[in-house]
């Protein structure tokens, strides 16, 4: 079938869509990208939209370069959305510019398409008491990235600056990627970047629950031995969980399929 506008969104579990569990979608997971590739298709009923995911988990920059920038061009996107370079920020030694140095070459190839283009910047974990060690190499990688975004034209969906997400109900139960509620938000930042004025309702948040230092202290010991432990040793071994995985949506789609 023949688009005449196709998005194609690249990256890792941040577009993949962790933490937005759907059993019935590939991967079992659906996500923010999927989400405004609806409602961009909603939206603009007189245009046919394609949407391509390639995005997996646990995928850092050289892959991502490596793997999804000539698949994206050979698509001949007419947007593109890429977050990328999170996960060499979280190992134990990265070298941020050389790091966005070829980011930026592969911007570069997707700019060149003449897609409209969007790249995000990290989050602020400045509230999370495990990952607020990383902020200062975000800091620098999101400077750094501000300045390619700039340079190939891209419009920049600024992450560090949305303060909602300091609510720890936006996040899943790994506390490592955003939750349903939390998806959605990002849907509608990503809209707004856009120029679209429609949004996605949210759905109710639950009331923030009051925790004992004793039942806090158990729930954090349970989340360190089901999450973040599997996680460092992942890293230690030099695995990732999305090795066995493919690509949600590895060719252009009608998202409203």
């Amino acid at each position: 079938m023949d688009f005449s506008a196709r998005y194609v969104a690249l990256g890792d579990s941040f577009t993949e869509g962790l933490g937005d569990t759907d059993p019935a979608l590939p991967n079992q997971v659906r996500g923010w990208a999927d989400r405004t590739a609806e409602q961009l298709a909603l939206a603009h009923p007189e245009e046919s939209w394609g949407y391509a995911n390639l995005a997996i988990r646990g995928k850092k920059m050289n892959q991502i370069l490596a793997e999804q920038i000539d698949a994206a061009v050979a698509m001949n996107p007419t947007l593109v959305t890429i977050y990328a370079g999170i996960n060499d920020i979280l190992r134990p030694k990265v070298d941020i510019d050389a790091m966005i140095a070829k980011y930026s070459d592969g911007l570069g190839k997707l700019a060149a398409t003449g897609a409209r283009l969007l790249v995000f910047t990290g989050y602020d974990a400045s509230s999370s008491k495990v990952f607020a060690s990383i902020r200062g190499r975000t800091a620098v990688y999101n400077e750094l990235v501000r300045e390619v975004a700039e340079s190939h034209g891209a419009a920049l969906v600024d992450y560090w600056r949305f303060r909602e997400y300091n609510d720890w109900r936006l996040w899943g139960i790994d506390r490592m990627h955003m939750s349903t509620p939390g998806h959605i938000n990002m849907a509608n930042r990503v809209l707004e970047q856009l120029g679209e004025t429609v949004r996605i309702p949210l759905p109710d948040l639950p009331p923030i629950p009051v925790r004992t230092t004793a039942v806090t202290i158990k729930e954090n010991a349970a989340w360190t031995k089901e999450y973040v432990g599997p996680w460092v040793s992942r890293r230690l071994r030099g695995v990732s969980s999305g090795d066995n995985l493919s690509a949600r949506w590895p060719a252009l789609q009608s998202p409203l399929a």
